[in-house]
């Protein structure tokens, strides 16, 4: 320990109670977190405060501690981040509310979305929470909210599924891909996942009829899918619609490829306006998610019914929050990787 250390941490107690939390005061790649004392967060009068069991460590937050693309940051801050904290999927217990909140009580156990979830206390929104199912694991569906509502809203309202589809599914053993395999096949679909050969047993697993290994076989061109998700990205938007029947929607999910600069939106906003100026052949869509109490609560009831199961492969200390994010930035994750704050159930 330096020896301003315990001078920080002295005024950061004289100012209040302290948690542990992950923050960084740069962007850049893992060595800028750190796991260090903050203030405990108080919650306004719409919110809640979460004694957090686990937080899920999905892509976007690689991209919050980067900062790329960088059209991100005109949200974020330009030079510098304007919040310390990372972290957003989480599942916890509520300890305080505040007076304007219904519907929820202390003591509740929750999963959803919460400010800067990489900590041991966490505010958040309640109609972005829902309550754990009775039995379920706080820190396997700390894994489930922002991937599996990205899965479900994608095929529910984007792709809008049907019994008897055919789905494909590029990125099929990642974290979005992996829920998405598996709502896909909960809701009576014939489901295609593509991964690479070594993640293949997993996708099977999950319920895929067929898996077809990137690296060494060609995405199918027959025009047989009703829908396809675009979790991967890097593929042109016209081999993509040659799986596709006329009838069928590809949806653009992802895209880790994309420049440093604007990164994939570029690509889906020319794709999803040449589709929409086009009057034949196969829709192209792009979308983006968004955290709400009935979703979450949808999802909850695909978990208890064991059709959706949140797929982990690592679990992180909250002290090792920076390797959890390496981890899912190298791009070797099979499912979900999730930090544990705390062993509360």
């Amino acid at each position: 320990m330096s020896s301003s250390q315990p001078a920080q941490q002295a005024a950061a107690t004289s100012r209040g109670p302290t948690i542990r939390a992950a923050v960084r005061a740069e962007y850049g790649g893992p060595e800028v977190v750190e796991v260090r004392d903050v203030p405990t967060p108080a919650p306004s009068r719409r919110q809640v405060l979460l004694r957090v069991v686990a937080a899920g460590v999905d892509r976007g937050q690689v991209h919050m501690m980067t900062g790329t693309p960088s059209v991100m940051r005109v949200a974020t801050g330009l030079r510098r981040p304007r919040q310390s904290g990372l972290g957003l999927e989480v599942a916890g217990i509520v300890e305080a509310v505040g007076p304007d909140v219904t519907g929820l009580a202390v003591g509740d156990t929750v999963y959803g979305a919460a400010t800067s979830s990489f900590a041991e206390r966490a505010v958040a929104d309640p109609r972005k929470l829902a309550r754990v199912p009775t039995g379920v694991d706080p820190v396997r569906v700390a894994a489930l909210p922002v991937s599996g509502l990205t899965a479900l809203q994608a095929l529910r309202d984007v792709a809008r599924v049907q019994p008897g589809h055919r789905a494909l599914v590029i990125g099929a053993s990642g974290g979005v891909g992996s829920y998405a395999v598996q709502l896909a096949v909960a809701m009576g679909c014939d489901v295609v996942g593509v991964c690479s050969a070594a993640k293949a047993d997993l996708v099977r697993a999950l319920g895929a009829t067929e898996v077809i290994a990137h690296d060494e076989q060609d995405l199918p061109t027959d025009g047989s899918f009703d829908a396809v998700l675009d979790i991967a990205g890097g593929r042109p938007v016209t081999r993509l619609r040659q799986a596709l029947r006329s009838s069928g929607t590809l949806v653009l999910v992802g895209d880790e490829t994309g420049g440093p600069v604007t990164g994939n939106l570029g690509r889906q906003i020319r794709a999803s306006l040449a589709s929409l100026v086009g009057r034949r052949g196969p829709r192209v869509r792009m979308f983006v998610s968004s955290t709400r109490t009935a979703d979450l609560q949808e999802l909850a009831g695909y978990v208890e019914r064991g059709q959706v199961r949140p797929t982990l492969q690592r679990t992180f200390p909250l002290e090792e929050t920076a390797a959890a994010l390496a981890h899912v930035q190298e791009g070797r994750v099979r499912g979900k990787v999730v930090v544990q704050v705390s062993n509360e159930r």
